[in-house]
């Protein structure tokens, strides 16, 4: 990727803060509009990739009070298979991507009750998903315990490796011209009432037309920025655990498999290299991403109880990490009030589903300054303060 070029030089049209998969895929999106695009960040393609599992779970991680963005997940869900192709051939990179469903599976008669609703909440939602029960599971997965009771078959439920997909997105940026600074952005420039560039950690300033905020959960930190724009966006804790699976123990499952274990969910996403990617918690802890004992053994115990041979399987890493989260759970996408800002953050727990759409709809307002319409529910301003109401003044009238 090119380095930083020196002061003195003519404006960005954009200037990309942060370097995740969302920054990446809009600078990259932006670039290959014609736009001379600027990317901050320390360590592209690190943060919270490094930690997600991949799950492209439209299907399978429905929630009631949900279908407006269902609408956004699924859009980019369908639009995956081309992406990664034309990423893959772009940098000549593997993302891991594998069309192999998914499979959520209930373990007690309340978790087969509410997996009930879900499966009715999504046949509701005209989506696909299969009724099994629990021997159809485990002909399925044999590894599963045998306690099983009923499950969803979501064939259209797949998966993506994050840290190959980012480390992808990272080429492609170089060889679509992105201008990558190694650091990180320290304050936002403004200059009469509108974004103009950013200060960087080294001492560098960037100037832009048009600056796009994508520093996940870091997005709301960002010095500089009027509080009425400032991202209302807040960490959410994940502790992940990966373990190896031998050759001799293959296959040991074919799909994504979940559950809701104690009320708490868990995911077993198997790759093909034969890592097996366990999570995750989700832990209100404010900037802490400290592994702790307690959450490596709720997640094997729960795992354990799903798949008891998960126990013999060598552990190989354990990472936590934070997801950027907005009060409605959904992302900010496009235009702020002050003008030349744009937010593209706040993705929760979608930000890798949700990579496609989000740099197809940030290239897509950068250059037309419009925000497509299935975007257009997730405008930063649906958060936008709202002014008191006019206190109209009696008038007397003198007889």
């Amino acid at each position: 990727m090119q380095s930083s070029e020196p002061s003195g030089q003519r404006p960005y049209d954009v200037l990309v803060i942060g370097g995740g998969i969302i920054g990446l895929v809009t600078a990259w999106r932006a670039a290959q509009r014609g736009l001379r695009t600027a990317l901050a960040d320390p360590e592209p393609g690190r943060g919270a990739a490094g930690v997600a599992a991949g799950m492209l779970a439209a299907v399978t991680e429905l929630h009631h009070g949900e279908q407006t963005l269902l609408a956004l997940n699924l859009a980019s869900a369908r639009r995956f298979p081309d992406f990664v192709a034309e990423l893959q051939e772009v940098s000549g990179q593997d993302t891991g991507y594998r069309a192999c469903g998914t499979l959520a599976v209930a373990l007690d008669a309340d978790d087969r009750a509410h997996l009930r609703e879900l499966h009715t909440l999504q046949r509701q939602s005209g989506l696909e998903s299969e009724w099994l029960t629990g021997r159809e599971c485990r002909r399925l997965e044999p590894m599963l315990a045998p306690g099983v009771r009923g499950g969803l078959r979501v064939d259209g439920d797949h998966q993506v490796d994050p840290r190959r997909l980012a480390a992808a997105l990272v080429t492609a940026c170089g060889r679509a011209g992105v201008v990558v600074h190694r650091a990180a952005a320290e304050r936002l420039s403004v200059v009469r009432d509108r974004a103009a560039g950013a200060l960087l950690a080294d001492g560098s300033e960037l100037v832009a037309d048009q600056v796009v905020l994508a520093a996940g959960s870091l997005s709301g930190r960002l010095a500089g920025v009027p509080p009425e724009v400032l991202p209302p966006v807040r960490p959410v804790k994940g502790q992940v655990l990966r373990l190896t699976v031998p050759p001799s123990y293959a296959p040991f499952l074919s799909r994504t498999v979940r559950a809701v274990v104690r009320g708490g969910e868990v995911y077993l996403v198997p790759r093909e290299n034969g890592e097996l990617v366990l999570g995750a918690t989700s832990e209100e802890l404010g900037w802490d991403t400290t592994v702790t004992a307690g959450g490596v053994y709720e997640l094997l115990r729960d795992a354990h109880e799903l798949v008891p041979g998960i126990t013999e399987l060598p552990l190989t890493e354990t990472r936590a990490g934070l997801r950027p989260c907005s009060p409605d759970n959904a992302p900010l996408l496009g235009p702020t009030a002050l003008p030349g800002l744009l937010l593209a953050t706040g993705h929760h727990r979608n930000g890798v589903l949700l990579t496609p759409v989000t740099g197809d709809v940030m290239a897509d307002v950068l250059t037309t300054g419009e925000l497509p319409g299935p975007a257009r529910p997730f405008t930063p301003r649906r958060f936008a303060p709202v002014p008191p109401p006019v206190r109209q003044e009696r008038q007397e009238l003198s007889a």
